[in-house]
């Protein structure tokens, strides 16, 4: 394993494992870290370097001059998330990546396709939508009053939410995925949680679809509280380069933790290895 010690890198706890000649890329979403994906990079590592990190505002960063640099001004849109992938991935020499991006991280991933295509060769997009309000034309998931509650349950009492949120979202036949995303949630510092969740969960980054060129397998859980099936044809058929859906028969929002074979047998389908 090596472990970036400079610049961004070293405050995202990037970490590069395996020694193939691709690199692929793994981005967490709202709430987690780079520990979602530890029942997959096992298999992973075993065919491609792997990068692995946490976002900054992730409770994983431990280091107080490192959780400075998230500013919930600066990452109020999702733009600023992008900037950071490209500093990633050009800190460490990367181009032509493979890039895993769940929830938000989908959303980012294909902005900073769109800003440097050659740094992308792939990318693959997990359990993404670029809206969950629903409007005239488009089923998003969630009117706006659940939207405006989550927000509300987020900033009065985030120990609760952090303990009810993750039995919604990840599948309860799995208790000790749940603990785990469970743990994540509360890890995270309250002062990042509620700005990024209405910076999340407000998002619509509908326009960006048909500027992403770069190829696109959008992987869909069956049965995810948080993006219906609808959202994924969406996105294929909004986006500009070649798309594919690959829909995993599973609960929850999460299936690198809960139905993780699955993911795995997709990922050997789009990828080859």
């Amino acid at each position: 394993m090596v472990i970036r010690e400079q610049g961004l890198s070293a405050a995202m706890n990037a970490k590069i494992i395996g020694s193939g000649k691709e690199t692929l890329v793994l981005a967490h979403g709202f709430g987690g870290d780079q520990s979602i994906w530890d029942k997959i990079t096992p298999v992973l590592s075993q065919h491609y370097r792997v990068l692995a990190f946490d976002w900054l505002f992730s409770g994983a960063i431990l280091n107080k001059d490192h959780q400075s640099l998230y500013n919930p001004v600066k990452y109020s849109s999702y733009e600023a998330f992008a900037d950071d992938l490209i500093t990633l991935l050009e800190e460490n020499d990367l181009k032509s990546t493979l890039f895993i991006g769940h929830s938000m991280s989908g959303m980012i991933g294909c902005i900073a396709s769109v800003k440097k295509p050659e740094l992308f060769k792939r990318l693959i997009l997990i359990g993404t939508s670029p809206r969950y309000i629903n409007t005239d034309d488009y089923e998003g998931g969630f009117k706006p009053s659940d939207i405006e509650n989550l927000i509300s349950n987020v900033e009065t009492n985030y120990a609760s939410w952090a303990s009810s949120f993750p039995r919604l979202v990840v599948d309860t036949k799995d208790a000790p995925s749940v603990e785990k995303f469970e743990n994540c949630l509360k890890r995270m510092r309250h002062e990042f949680a509620l700005p990024l969740a209405k910076t999340v969960f407000y998002s619509d980054e509908r326009e960006i679809l048909d500027k992403v060129e770069t190829p696109c397998t959008i992987v869909q859980p069956s049965n995810d509280a948080v993006v219906p099936n609808s959202v994924a044809y969406y996105m294929q058929e909004k986006m500009k380069g070649k798309s594919t859906v690959e829909i995993i028969e599973a609960d929850g929002h999460f299936p690198q933790l809960t139905a993780h074979l699955q993911l795995i047998d997709v990922l050997n389908k789009v990828l080859g290895f």
